[in-house]
């Protein structure tokens, strides 16, 4: 799980957030700690505390004196929101300024995508 280059801090929030977005981790339901987190990803746990603080400051974690850290209600739909602004503006504008300098119009992005996602469809049906 841990990437060179990147804040480890980082990369715990964002292991957080993964498990918030894909339900493993439900709204109001307790978070790990940091003590779990650093001895779970072998780091020191002040790095840990960073990423839960950092979750916190964001309004996705609160704590719960003397119990622990929780996540809170609407987290999910939050950083599902984040993560799409995130997509459009990392891989949404750069596929539209290409498609502008070869013509492409929404249209013919739209049947590229449909193709490219059937054939990716078939590939991990064929891989089961």
């Amino acid at each position: 799980m841990i990437e060179e280059g990147k804040a480890l801090f980082l990369q715990i929030a964002e292991s957080v957030e993964d498990a918030i977005i894909d339900g493993s981790l439900a709204e109001e339901a307790q978070a790990p700690s940091t003590n779990e987190l650093a001895a779970f990803y072998r780091i020191n746990p002040a790095t840990a505390a960073k990423g839960i603080a950092m979750l916190t400051d964001k309004g996705v974690l609160y704590k719960r004196r003397g119990i622990g850290m929780f996540v809170a209600a609407g987290a999910r739909e939050r950083l599902v929101g984040e993560r799409r602004a995130a997509f459009a503006d990392r891989f949404v504008d750069p596929l539209l300024a290409e498609a502008r300098k070869l013509g492409l119009g929404p249209d013919d992005l739209a049947l590229l995508i449909r193709d490219r996602a059937s054939v990716a469809a078939d590939i991990e049906g064929n891989a089961r």
